[in-house]
């Protein structure tokens, strides 16, 4: 019974040390008054590309890029948070890039975004470690 406190505080503790490994370096973008309410922008990061959503004044950003047949996905519809492929229908949470339905079974890149001191949206892409 002594027990279960020390293991669920280093379950946690774990959980925040791994969320906190991941570095990010962040690029300014755009003025956050230029991407407006339902918009989407697309650009390259190293190499990367990108698409960033406006909704509800809340901003996201995921890969470019379908899971299960490497083509664009930005374009597709968006119902709610979720992009659906305009090829074949699989469907991702835009707030994470988790894969939602079939055909795709692996999640899409998603990228932290932050408004800087100058106004700027920015997106961060991981560094290596």
């Amino acid at each position: 019974m002594g027990l279960a406190k020390p293991v669920t505080a280093w379950l946690k503790m774990s959980e925040m040390t791994e969320k906190a490994q991941t570095a990010y370096r962040f690029y300014a973008i755009v003025p956050v008054g230029e991407v407006l309410e339902g918009e989407r922008l697309f650009f390259e990061l190293e190499g990367q590309p990108i698409v960033l959503f406006s909704i509800k004044n809340v901003f996201y950003a995921t890969g470019d890029v379908c899971s299960h047949d490497g083509g664009d996905i930005g374009q597709g519809e968006l119902e709610g948070f979720e992009i659906i492929c305009p090829r074949h229908g699989a469907r991702f949470d835009i707030r994470t890039g988790r894969v939602l339905q079939l055909p795709a079974v692996k999640d899409i890149p998603h990228y932290p975004v932050r408004v800087n001191e100058n106004g700027f949206l920015e997106v961060g892409i991981p560094t290596e470690n």
